[in-house]
C-alpha cells in the first residue's frame, strides 16, 4: 500500500465522500457487502477466530473447575495478567465512544465513516473485557453476589469494593454503548430489509429495524434519541476508565497512589482505542473497497489523535518520574527506578517506545497517509499500551515495602491462552459483524455527502 493522493476540496480540504458517489451508489456500496455471497477468505477467518476462542473457552472452564492457582498469581503479585488484560480491553473500549459521542456533540462530520465500526470494536472490547473480573472472583457462580438484588442471605454488595466500581462502571458503559449503536443501526436496517427478498432474512432485518419508515416524526424521534444518549455516554468515557484508575490510586502502594491515574488512564485508553480502530481499518477498507468512504482525510484524522494522546501519555510518564523524584519519598522513588531498571525494565523500555517514539513519525505529512507505516505503528502501540498495563500492575508489586517479600510475576500456559482465547472472542464477533450489519453508517454518510454537494454547488455559483 503506497501513499494515498486525493483531490482536495474548494479550500485546501480533502473531501470526506470521494469518487463521485451518489446516494444509490452509496446504498450499493455499503448495503452490498452485507448482500453479496459469504467471500472465500470469510470462513477460514471465521473458523479460525472460532477455533481461538474455543482455546480460551477451555481456559476459562478449566480455571473454574480447578481454581485460580492455575494462573501465575502469587504473593506478592496479586494481580498480574488478570487485571492486566482487563484494563487493556477496557482502553481499547474506548474509542468507539468518543468518535459516536463526543465529536458527535461537537459536529465532527469526518467520524460519520467510522463511528459505525468503532463503536462494533467497543461493544467487543468491553465483552472480552468483562470476562476477567467474573473468572476472577474463583466462584463464579456466586457473582450475582455483585448485584444489589436482595436475598435471602441478607447480603448486599461492599460499594467500597473497587470490584464494585469496576461493575457498575463497565455494565453501565457496555448497557449505554449497545443502545447508542443500535439506535444508529436502525435506519440502516431498515434499507437492507426494503431490499432484501421476501423471506427470513427481510423478517429480521425488519422486526430490528422497529417499523422504521424513514417518516419525518421517525426522523425527528431519532434524532433526539441519538442526541440524549451521546449526552449519557459522553461522561461515561471520562467516567468508566477513571474508575478503573481508582482501583489503583486509591491504594498506598507506591506507583499506584497518584492522582495523576485518571487523566493518565483516560488519555492512553483513547490512545489504545484509536490505535485499535486503525488496526482494523486499514485493511478493511481495502477488502471492502471502502477508500471513498473511509478516505485519506479520515485515517490522518485518527493519527493526529494518536500522536496527540501519545504526547499526553509521554508526559504522564515523565511527570510521574519527577514527581516520585521531586516529593522525596524514598519508596515512590526506589518503585519508578525499579520500573525503568529493575527485573523488569525491558517491559518498561518497551512501553516507551512503542507509546511515545513511534507515534512520533506522524509529525510528517507522509507517515499520516501511508497505510503500511499507519497500519505497523498502531501495532506498536497495541503492544505497548498493553505492556503499559503490565508495567503498572507487576512491577509495582512485586517489589513492595519488605525486601523479605520480594518475588517475581512469571505468567502460565493457563494465562497465556486465556488473553489468546479473548482476541479469538473479538475477533470471531466482529467477523460476524461485518458479515451481517453495515459497516458504514449510511444514513450519516449520506447527510455528509448531501452537505458536501451543496458546498461544491455554492462554490461553483460564486466562481461563476
Amino acid at each position: 500500500m503506497s501513499e494515498i493522493h486525493v483531490p482536495a476540496r474548494p479550500g485546501g480540504r480533502v473531501a470526506l465522500v470521494q469518487g463521485g458517489q451518489t446516494f444509490g451508489s452509496l446504498t450499493n456500496l455499503v448495503s452490498g457487502i452485507t448482500e453479496a455471497s459469504t467471500p472465500k477468505w470469510w470462513w477460514p477467518a471465521f473458523l479460525t477466530s472460532l477455533t481461538v476462542l474455543s482455546v480460551g473457552v477451555g481456559m476459562a472452564a478449566y480455571l473454574i473447575s480447578t481454581g485460580i492457582g492455575v494462573w501465575g498469581l502469587n504473593s506478592p503479585v496479586g494481580w498480574a495478567f488478570d487485571i492486566t488484560n482487563f484494563v487493556f480491553w477496557i482502553g481499547i473500549g474506548h474509542a468507539g465512544t468518543l468518535i459516536s459521542a463526543i465529536l458527535f456533540l461537537f459536529r465532527q462530520k469526518w467520524r460519520t465513516s467510522i463511528n459505525r465500526f468503532a463503536e462494533a470494536m467497543t461493544l467487543f472490547a468491553v465483552a472480552c473485557a468483562g470476562i476477567y473480573p467474573l473468572i476472577h472472583l474463583g466462584r463464579v457462580w456466586l457473582m450475582w453476589w455483585l448485584f444489589p438484588a436482595p436475598n435471602a442471605n441478607a447480603i448486599y454488595p461492599n460499594f467500597r469494593s473497587p470490584l464494585m466500581w469496576d461493575v457498575a462502571a463497565v455494565s453501565t458503559y457496555a448497557i449505554v454503548s449497545l443502545l447508542f449503536w443500535y439506535v444508529g443501526l436502525i435506519p440502516d436496517l431498515a434499507t437492507l430489509r426494503d431490499r432484501a427478498a421476501p423471506g427470513l432474512r427481510q423478517r429480521i432485518y425488519g422486526f430490528f429495524a422497529l417499523g422504521w419508515r424513514g417518516a419525518a416524526r421517525h426522523w425527528q424521534h431519532y434524532e433526539m434519541a441519538y442526541l440524549l444518549l451521546a449526552g449519557i455516554a459522553t461522561p461515561l468515557v471520562i467516567s468508566v476508565h477513571t474508575i478503573v484508575s481508582m482501583d489503583f490510586a486509591t491504594s498506598i502502594l507506591p506507583g499506584w497512589h497518584a492522582t495523576i491515574f485518571p487523566p493518565y488512564f483516560v488519555a492512553g485508553a483513547v490512545f489504545s482505542g484509536f490505535a485499535m480502530v486503525l488496526t482494523l481499518m486499514v485493511p478493511s477498507r481495502v477488502i471492502f473497497g471502502l477508500e471513498n468512504i473511509v478516505t485519506t482525510r479520515h485515517l490522518e484524522n485518527i493519527c493526529k489523535i494518536l500522536l496527540a494522546t501519545g504526547l499526553m501519555v509521554g508526559y504522564a510518564y515523565s511527570t510521574e518520574f519527577f514527581i516520585a523524584w521531586y516529593g522525596g519519598n524514598p519508596y515512590e522513588r526506589f518503585t519508578f527506578m525499579n520500573r525503568a531498571f529493575g527485573p523488569y525494565g525491558w517491559a518498561y523500555w518497551v512501553m516507551v517506545t512503542c507509546n511515545v517514539l513511534s507515534p512520533q513519525i506522524f509529525w510528517f505529512k507522509k507517515a499520516r497517509t501511508t497505510p503500511w507505516i499507519m497500519f505497523v505503528i498502531s501495532i506498536f502501540v497495541n503492544i505497548g499500551m498493553w505492556f503499559e498495563r503490565f508495567v503498572i500492575i507487576v512491577t509495582s508489586l512485586h517489589r513492595d515495602f519488605l525486601p523479605s517479600s520480594w518475588g517475581m510475576f512469571v505468567p502460565t500456559w493457563v494465562d497465556i491462552f486465556e488473553f489468546i482465547g479473548t482476541f479469538g472472542l473479538f475477533f470471531t464477533l466482529f467477523l460476524i459483524f461485518v458479515r451481517f450489519v453495515p459497516i458504514v453508517a449510511l444514513s450519516e454518510v449520506k447527510a455528509v455527502l448531501s452537505d458536501q454537494n451543496h458546498e461544491m454547488q455554492h462554490v461553483e455559483r460564486a466562481a461563476s
